[in-house]
């Protein structure tokens, strides 16, 4: 079951960096639906969150 949905966690914030990054792999890459075990409708939104949270300069695009 998807992690969002056993919270009953609606809206994903961007500014939320603690939470985004344990949805990022070691390159800086988002990770997939298999191993994140999220619903689609859930990974499209983090996905979206963390793009924002980058263009935003929250968050980096790759390692230094």
């Amino acid at each position: 079951m998807c992690y969002f949905c056993q919270k009953n966690i609606n809206d994903i914030d961007y500014k939320d960096t603690a939470l985004l990054s344990r949805f990022i792999s070691g390159f800086y890459k988002i990770k997939p639906r298999k191993k994140t075990s999220l619903c689609s409708h859930h990974q499209k939104k983090i996905a979206v969150a963390i793009k924002r949270a980058r263009q935003m300069g929250l968050m980096p695009y790759t390692p230094k």
